[in-house]
Order: structure tokens, then sequence, then C-alpha cells
């Protein structure tokens, strides 16, 4: 199953449902549908992560550095293996997990893609990498291989 998002927002808070696995392909998209929300006044993120599968580290570093820009993010029912990622890549306490039911979900509409091509993923996987090992320097070693070989794609592109 390919991942997919859908959307509700009101003046303060946005909810993004992801279905399948928040990965790096996903990023972009949800990069964008969060900053597009933030343009327009909303500091709240619901992301209902029911039916979400997994995280990768970018889909991760992502969330980590919207988390600046954002008054609160919270994770609603997010699986173990999601919150054991969190937990061990020591950005837990940077998000709020909540479980229960999502009150935006009769109004979530599919979210739009912007087709982000490979290096603009290739850049948004770097930027949430370096975030991931700016919040947490035991990251470091995680990462850093990972890092050198997105600058080096990108150089190369």
């Amino acid at each position: 199953m390919q991942a997919q998002m859908e959307v509700a927002s009101t003046d303060k808070i946005t909810c993004i449902k992801v279905q399948g696995a928040a990965n790096f392909s996903l990023g972009v998209d949800f990069k964008s549908v969060v900053s597009r929300c933030c343009e327009k006044g909303g500091k709240g993120l619901l992301l209902d992560l029911s039916d979400c599968s997994n995280m990768d580290s970018t889909f991760l570093g992502i969330i980590v550095g919207l988390s600046a820009r954002l008054g609160r993010i919270e994770l609603l029912n997010p699986q173990d293996r999601v919150t054991d990622l969190l937990e061990n890549l020591g950005v837990l306490d940077l998000v709020a997990v909540g479980h229960g039911d999502n009150p935006f979900l009769d109004r979530l509409e599919d979210a739009r893609s912007v087709n982000a091509n490979k290096s603009e993923l290739a850049q948004a996987s770097l930027e949430a990498h370096r975030i991931l090992m700016d919040v947490n320097p035991e990251n470091i070693p995680r990462f850093k291989d990972v890092a050198k070989f997105l600058e080096e794609d990108l150089e190369r592109q």
C-alpha cells in the first residue's frame, strides 16, 4: 500500500492522517501541507497515526523540524514501533502522544501532492537528518553516513 495523507484544518489546528508508511517519499508533501497551514495562522498539528504502519527517520526529522514553528504537535494513536523510534532517537519529549478518537475524522480530505522530484526528496531527507543530529548528539553516529551520502548525491545531481 502506498502511503496517503488526508488533511483537515481550522484556523488554529491542522489534522493530518497518514495511512501506510510515513517515509521520505511522503515527507515533502507533509512539510508542504503543514507549512501552508502555518501561513494561515495555525499553530497546532494533530498527526493521526492510527493507520500508519511505520515511520522512517526522514519523516521523523521533518516533524522535529516543524516542532520549532508550531506551538504543539500531537501524535494520535501511534503504533509502538513509532513511539519506540521517537524514544530511541531522543525526541519523544518534543511531541505529545495521545490516544482516542480523531475529532477531525469527518472533515478529512485528500492532501494535494507537490510531486517532489529526486533532488527535493534528497534535500528534505538531508535537512531532516541534520535536525535529528542537532537535536540529539547521540544521533550523529547513526546518521552521519546518511547525511554524507545525501550531500554527495545532491552534488552529483
